[in-house]
Order: structure tokens, then sequence, then C-alpha cells
């Protein structure tokens, strides 16, 4: 398959993960290595975790865990296999400064730390205009 890095189409993007609208929290993918990720997403008045114009602590949850997905999904695109359907298995860490709002453009970058056997091990840090606003380490598993 080829390389279609950086991308901001959505349908190629929400191709990559399972979940589908209104829960889809990731709209971009701009880096990927086999350890790597940065993804991006913009958030919109209609978002499902959208309260008073203020993106909550669960979907920030949610969209770093996609941004995972996200990784597990373009892997299986270049090896031009259909992604397999994950969970998050425990989040180990979370921690927020500040909750983003309607408008923000998130970027997230993450690492992998390990994997093995589907599960997969995951430091996650989420910015706003530069500035780191989450991070978390959580693991996923594939089903």
């Amino acid at each position: 398959m080829e390389n279609r890095l950086p991308t901001s189409d959505q349908d190629f993007v929400g191709s990559l993960i399972p979940q589908r609208f209104p829960f889809v929290m990731v709209h971009e993918i701009t880096e990927y290595s086999e350890n790597h990720l940065v993804s991006g997403f913009e958030i919109k008045e209609d978002n499902i975790f959208v309260q008073d114009g203020v993106f909550q602590a669960s979907g920030l949850i949610e969209h770093q865990a996609q941004s995972v997905a996200l990784h597990t999904g373009y892997k299986y695109y270049l090896l031009g296999k259909e992604a397999p359907t994950g969970y998050i298995g425990a989040i180990k860490s979370f921690e927020t400064e500040i909750l983003p709002e309607t408008g923000d453009h998130l970027v997230s970058e993450v690492t992998i730390l390990n994997e093995i056997m589907g599960v997969t091990l995951v430091d996650i840090v989420t910015k706003l205009n530069g500035g780191i606003i989450a991070k978390s380490q959580m693991k996923t598993a594939v089903k």
C-alpha cells in the first residue's frame, strides 16, 4: 500500500478506525512510524463530548484512545489488511491542564512503549497551540 501521509482526508482516516460518526475523535494523521504517530482533531460544536462549548475530559481520553487505534489501523493499511477492533484495556494515568473548546485543534503524539500479543502500552501527549494540555498512559487490546 502507498504511504498517504500527511492526510486530513476524513474518509480515509475514518476507514482506519472502527468508530463511526458521531463517535469519531480523530480527523488527521500527520506522522507515522512503527512506534510513533501524530494525529489531529478539530472540535466541532455538535461533538457529543462538548458541553457549553467545552470539550470534556472523557472526550480527550476518547481522542487519545482513537489516536492509538489510528496507529494500529494505519499499520494494517500498510500491510493491506483490515484493521481489527480494539479496546481500552486500562488507563494507568490521565492528567489534563485545561479543557479545550469548540474550534480548537488538538494534536496528539502517541509513543508505543511495548506491544505484545495484541496488548499495546502507550504514552500519549495532547497539545493545543503547541502547549501540552493532557497526558496519559494506557493499555489497549485488539480483538
